[in-house]
């Protein structure tokens, strides 16, 4: 494992960067700087029908102007997918994938006729996934593999859970660094999620795999993302140990609000970094604007985190 410290900034080129995604960069370059360590660049564009080149474009414009620097080459996820299908093939060599063809439609309405009130959501607000795939037989899963239904590729998580643990030695966590560096132990929740999607339906991994791959592959040794993220490390840490790799430390930092207290996002097109730039904003009003206007020699002490 490397002995320096590296970071990574990695947004998906769906939409244009707003203020959010500024505090999340240059919070991250800034430690990064602090540690006298790597910062990377990686554009996460496994969703190939939102990804668009002129958004990833203009990543790379809006970095540049707040002052950010990058190593290159950029990584890509969209030209790495046979690198997840191997991870694929590891994991369901363990029995832990099952396929799953219910629609968004199926799932609500299974939801429905549960009568479960109120039903659980899983951290993206979406009904925790009620097991639709586990009802299906091997010849069932057969025939609709042969007809050529779409289906996305679901993790067993409990099954999971409990060879984490076992492989372990114990109960799972993970490492969260704060603001000055302390360092706290967090159990892993694998109930917060339940069978996370491993696989889309279109593309041969989802967030949760390529992103953990990624880190690996790329030596990260510190992540930094925002609060609404903190329960997708629960699967991330999981899925580190049933495929033998570095566990990173991790800060889930403070999320940027308007008004009404949203925090914001680009479903909502809440304002972007090139429309704030056009109207004469300029990159220290940024930092003014995210509250990152100060030092971060606090940052000088966190230590490196080893091989679990």
């Amino acid at each position: 494992m490397t002995t320096e410290a590296v970071f990574r900034f990695a947004p998906s080129p769906n939409g244009a960067l707003h203020l959010g995604h500024a505090f999340s960069a240059l919070l991250t370059f800034d430690m990064a700087r602090a540690l006298n360590g790597r910062f990377l660049l990686r554009i996460e564009d496994i969703d190939v029908g939102r990804s668009r080149a002129d958004f990833e474009t203009q990543i790379y414009q809006d970095l540049a102007w707040l002052g950010i620097e990058w190593e290159s080459p950029v990584r890509r996820q969209s030209e790495h997918f046979a690198f997840y299908r191997d991870a694929l093939t590891r994991l369901a060599a363990m029995d832990l994938l099952f396929p799953c063809f219910a629609s968004r439609k199926d799932i609500a309405d299974a939801v429905t006729a549960s009568g479960t009130s109120p039903y659980p959501h899983d951290p993206d607000g979406a009904p925790l996934y009620p097991g639709l795939g586990r009802a299906l037989s091997g010849e069932e899963i057969a025939a609709k593999k042969r007809a050529g239904e779409p289906y996305a590729l679901r993790i067993d998580i409990a099954r999971t859970a409990a060879i984490a643990a076992e492989k372990s030695g114990g109960p799972v966590s993970f490492l969260e660094f704060g603001d000055r560096g302390e360092i706290r132990e967090i159990a892993v929740d694998p109930g917060r999620w339940g069978d996370a999607v491993i696989a889309r339906k279109d593309v041969p991994t989802s967030y949760h795999l390529a992103v953990v791959l990624d880190d690996a592959f790329q030596d990260i040794t510190h992540v930094t993302r925002g609060q609404d993220l903190l329960a997708s490390t629960d699967v991330h840490r999981l899925l580190q140990i049933l495929l033998d790799l570095p566990q990173p430390l991790y800060h889930h930092h403070r999320l940027i609000r308007d008004e009404t207290g949203r925090k914001l996002a680009k479903s909502h097109e809440d304002k972007s970094l090139k429309s704030l730039r056009e109207n004469g904003a300029q990159p220290d009003d940024i930092r003014k604007l995210v509250g990152l206007d100060k030092s971060f020699e606090q940052f000088g002490g966190i230590s490196l985190p080893r091989n679990p």
